[in-house]
């Protein structure tokens, strides 16, 4: 049986199957915690071994998503993570080793620490890169909670924004303050470019008051297992999206992926307490108009976050502004290998499991091979990688 490897036009043999096979999680190369160092220099190990978009057409009808190849097979939905990743509605020139295998492990470990809050949609992963979910009707919003003031909503306070998503948000806070209690801010959810707010009014009117509002109770709900989960990681789970579906009979599920470095903010609590006090005196003094200002005056206040707000800052830094531009600048190899150890390092914290290098193969050769075991893709096919 053959089949297409990554990157290349060469026919590979799918029935060689005598290499280790990197499934469900992760293939045994490493049980001890490597050090930063280490660490570092094993991903550049891996910088060609990665995954783009990947067509494979026996698997069904298929929609592209923005880092996730989605099938369409009968009463099933299989997605293929990709090692994409997309930052100011902008998809980067770079693959990240490991990101895509990184999102579907971390949400396979909050599925299962969840749903006795909510039924979630996953059947299995087939391969660490490959998840099979039940098919579900989309509600088509992305469902927001947000338990402090950051990200483009802090931006859009410090310019003088007082409404969010319907809600008013009092005066005299800070960038990376608490709220006394989460904000549930949904969003349109748009195939292309940018998602648009949306009040609460404006979700029942989409998708009925009953829903709207069994969705904003399961979200928050949602995030407060989150919440509590991390923390108990020495993490803080800053704001995050949700994305639910309905079943045959009407019955909520989340689907898609869950409290992962691409969906989420996060930041260690010790980063989080050791800095904010700081930032919240010298705001005090009233030398600052807001704490934008203050950074740029101490750098050394800002706070290091878990999420993908590394590349939109390491593209700010090479001058790319997501206003004007119509690409995304290309992040050299160690920005890529910062990248993919922040995104280890997250697993590991998060699920409290220690990270294992996978066997050298190509994922898209590793991915024929799994399918293949479970009865997935059967005789000749075609498989395109671009």
């Amino acid at each position: 049986v053959l089949g297409l490897d990554a990157g290349s036009s060469v026919l590979f043999d799918c029935t060689e199957v005598a290499c280790p096979v990197h499934r469900r999680l992760a293939s045994p190369m490493a049980s001890t915690k490597m050090s930063e160092a280490d660490t570092k220099a094993k991903i550049r190990e891996y910088l060609n071994l990665t995954l783009p978009e990947c067509f494979i057409p026996e698997l069904g009808e298929q929609k592209k998503g923005k880092v996730r190849d989605i099938y369409f097979a009968g009463p099933n939905v299989v997605m293929v993570t990709n090692d994409r990743v997309s930052a100011f509605d902008f998809i980067l020139p770079n693959l990240i080793p490991f990101k895509g295998q990184v999102l579907n492990m971390i949400s396979e470990w909050a599925f299962a620490q969840t749903k006795d809050i909510v039924p979630n949609a996953l059947i299995e992963n087939v391969d660490s890169m490959v998840v099979v979910q039940k098919k579900m009707k989309n509600l088509d919003v992305e469902l927001i909670v947000r338990g402090y003031l950051w990200g483009s909503m802090a931006a859009a306070y410090e310019k003088g924004d007082r409404t969010f998503c319907g809600l008013s948000v009092a005066d005299g806070l800070n960038r990376f303050q608490k709220f006394d209690t989460p904000l549930f801010t949904p969003t349109s959810k748009a195939e292309v470019g940018h998602d648009e707010n949306m009040s609460m009014e404006e979700v029942e009117k989409l998708l009925g008051k009953d829903m709207a509002n069994r969705a904003k109770d399961t979200a928050l709900k949602l995030y407060q297992r989150g919440a509590e989960l991390m923390r108990k990681r020495g993490l803080m789970l800053i704001d995050t999206k949700y994305e639910f579906g309905v079943d045959e009979k009407g019955v909520l599920h989340v689907i898609d992926e869950a409290n992962t470095p691409d969906c989420s903010r996060m930041c260690t609590v010790e980063e989080w307490e050791s800095k904010y006090p700081k930032i919240a005196e010298e705001m005090k003094t009233g030398k600052f108009a807001n704490v934008t200002e203050l950074l740029k005056a101490k750098p050394e206040l800002k706070l290091k976050e878990f999420s993908k707000q590394y590349i939109r800052d390491a593209l700010l830094e090479m001058g790319f502004d997501p206003l004007k531009d119509t690409a995304a600048p290309k992040l050299s190899d160690d920005q890529v290998v910062e990248c993919a150890y922040r995104y280890i390092s997250i697993y590991e914290t998060v699920t409290g499991k220690t990270w294992e290098f996978p066997a050298k193969m190509s994922p898209s050769k590793r991915i024929i091979m799994n399918l293949q075991r479970e009865g997935m893709l059967v005789g000749g096919f075609v498989v395109i990688v671009a």
